[in-house]
């Protein structure tokens, strides 16, 4: 049986993942369930139209008996992106049923196509809808009883519809034959899903040559003699120390948050956002500390599978801001919320914590710890395991307290060169020399911290391609991956740079296990996620590493630039090309001198029949590098797909990118 060529006044697109809507006088739309956990939901639609037109009425349609189903939908078409167990499904339907698709005017459940709301553009962002056409939106979704018996009805009915007018349809076929047509093309992906492989031992890569840094051993004799050193450069406790610390700890009256307010469903699991720890001292040279102690909590709590951690990057958004635990709930899309301040005198600091339910105002708890410098890691440690005790209710065993305890420096300068080195940019020949030459300085400062090696080992994968030798850079990178892990089996660095220099030899598989190990060992975080996007990207897996770059996202809802610059590559790989440009703009208006993100802008442009535009770009590019050479470009490019070099290629010709007129 073929589609209708009749157009219903519904559409269940399962090819596109759509929604159509044309029901004249109430509302006209296109919605896109544009991701992983999206397309599930839009399943659940399809799967109670079906059952439905089954019984040839509109009725609400019991879904506890259908457990095997519905996991099969959200292992396949959700890539499991909800973190569901099976035993949780039915009570994530019912709040997304309840709650999240009857709203159309956030929609955080879908696109709305032909309106603005992009997903970068901030919280609070909502689309512009009547009333009538929000009411009518909302009337479709109908539920009847508790989250573990629930009935869904789509309630076409409340909106002038009979079960007639809503087609299901894919693959030429229509409504029944569809939707068993689509189940089955996912049992299939669900029989030949490959299995997760084991990263190749980091023995079996490139030897180290013999110019790296000397080893010492670190004793506590030598930390506390650091920590004597740092105290000694901190200035004195200021005159308001005691009365700032008190206004500080006294806990404030916290309004609660609303699910219907926030810029992004809650997740599954318990989801935390650790704002930035206040430094109360006037110096701010101790910004460092407390900075420090922010990023190295976030680090350690990602490390975790019990929680939702939000990434550095969107909490440090609200650096310096006057915010309300509210707020951040709402636009991070968190429950809880973890803020602080440090100050130092002398060898002694003192650390305020205190975690907020933002959901219901309440304080979980509230600490305050006068130690000394020498206690710094132990307090990183003893919040970390509060947190996960406090908000899952579970005690932490003993062996997975260890494998969260901070791993840091030992040496305050060392600290600060690294940081030195990870916030210069690293867009062209000089700066990425620059950024490594600090880097350098960190590790001769301190040659048993990890940190810097994996900096150091990401920094020689963007040399490998400008690289006179790119030999040797690629040795390079293996001798600092393979320190850096040596050290910290949690060096995220080490592992995107591994994923670089297995997919520029070739070996895609162990690229792939690289970043499979990455979110193994730290699978709370959106960096971890990135790295194995990256690796399915280089591989050819473009629809996959999308599920990995949403997820991402999700994690870090204010994404640094580089999370664009995959985001572009993928929806140029899968020939999406607005939202390619889209992602390659914000790039390059971040990092205007970003070679790949502007060579791969003029692809697009090409490919869209936007030549001027696509010359344009080749202008500014040879400006930025009037010396790069495509073939050299193309030879050490890292992706399998043969398509890439050949649309590359095409795409440099038809701009004369490498004309002589245009390098003049």
């Amino acid at each position: 049986m073929t589609a209708n060529t009749k157009t219903r006044p519904i559409t269940i697109d399962l090819n596109q993942f759509k929604l159509r809507i044309d029901l004249k006088n109430r509302i006209e739309a296109t919605f896109h369930f544009n991701s992983p956990s999206r397309r599930f939901y839009l399943c659940v639609i399809a799967l109670v139209v079906n059952k439905m037109k089954t019984q040839g009425k509109l009725t609400s349609i019991p879904l506890q008996g259908h457990l095997d189903l519905l996991a099969l939908l959200n292992e396949t078409v959700g890539a499991s992106a909800g973190s569901s167990d099976k035993e949780n499904l039915l009570p994530r339907i019912y709040r997304k049923w309840q709650h999240a698709l009857p709203n159309l005017e956030e929609a955080p459940l879908f696109k709305v196509l032909g309106r603005r709301k992009e997903f970068d553009e901030g919280a609070g962002k909502t689309y512009s809808f009547t009333e009538a056409e929000k009411d009518s939106w909302a009337n479709l979704f109908e539920y009847k009883g508790s989250e573990e018996n629930i009935r869904l009805k789509f309630a076409v009915d409340k909106v002038g519809a009979g079960i007639e007018d809503v087609d299901i349809i894919y693959e030429g076929s229509s409504n029944g034959e569809a939707w068993e047509k689509f189940l089955s093309s996912l049992r299939g992906k669900a029989e030949n899903a490959p299995e997760t492989k084991v990263i190749q031992p980091l023995s079996a890569v490139p030897e180290a040559p013999a110019s790296a840094p000397k080893e010492e051993t670190i004793t506590g004799q030598n930390r506390l003699r650091w920590l004597a050193l740092a105290a000694a450069i901190m200035v004195i406790f200021g005159a308001g120390f005691v009365t700032a610390w008190k206004l500080y700890l006294k806990p404030a009256q916290v309004q609660t948050a609303s699910l219907e307010k926030m810029a992004f469903p809650l997740p599954d699991k318990p989801s935390i956002a650790v704002l930035p720890f206040v430094n109360l001292s006037e110096d701010k040279s101790q910004e460092f500390f407390s900075d420090g102690l922010t990023e190295d909590i976030i680090t350690a709590l990602s490390k975790t599978p019990k929680l939702f951690v939000i990434a550095r990057n969107s909490s440090f958004v609200y650096k310096g801001r006057p915010v309300s635990v509210q707020q951040v709930s709402r636009e991070l899309g968190v429950k809880y919320v973890l803020e602080g301040g440090v100050q130092k005198s002398g060898n002694q600091m003192r650390i305020t914590a205190q975690l907020v339910d933002a959901m219901t105002g309440s304080h979980l708890w509230a600490e305050r710890y006068d130690r000394e410098l020498k206690d710094f890691f132990a307090i990183q440690d003893e919040v970390t395991v509060k947190i996960i005790a406090s908000v899952t209710g579970m005690t932490v065993p003993l062996s997975e307290t260890m494998s969260l305890a901070a791993k840091g420096a030992s040496n305050l300068d060392a600290y600060l060169k690294a940081m030195e080195g990870f916030r210069l940019p690293h867009a062209t020949r000089d700066e990425i020399a620059l950024a490594r030459k600090t880097l350098e300085e960190a590790i001769a400062l301190d040659p048993q911290w990890a940190v810097p090696y994996g900096m150091l080992s990401f920094n020689f994968t963007m040399d490998y391609r400008l690289a006179q030798d790119p030999q040797e850079s690629l040795k390079k990178i293996y001798e600092y991956a393979q320190k850096a892990l040596s050290l910290d089996e949690t060096q995220l660095d080490a592992y995107m740079a591994l994923v670089l220099a297995y997919a520029f030899q070739r070996r895609y598989d162990d690229a792939i296990a690289a970043g499979e190990q990455a979110v193994k060992v730290a699978p709370g975080s959106a960096h971890a996620h990135i790295c194995l996007a990256r690796s399915l990207l280089f591989t050819g897996k473009y629809q996959e590493a999308l599920v990995y770059l949403e997820r991402a996202v999700r994690m870090n809802p204010f994404p640094p630039w580089e999370y664009f610059l995959d985001i572009g590559g993928a929806h140029v790989f899968l020939r999406e090309h607005e939202e390619a440009v889209s992602a390659f703009k914000k790039v390059l208006s971040i990092v205007p001198k970003h070679q790949y993100a502007r060579l791969t802008l003029i692809v697009a442009y090409v490919e869209m029949g936007r030549l001027e535009e696509a010359r344009a770009e080749a202008r500014e590019f040879l400006m930025i590098d009037p010396k790069w050479d495509s073939e050299t470009w193309l030879s050490t490019a890292p992706w399998k797909d043969p398509q890439y070099y050949e649309r590359w290629s095409a795409a440099i010709k038809k701009v004369g990118l490498e004309d002589e007129a245009i390098k003049d």
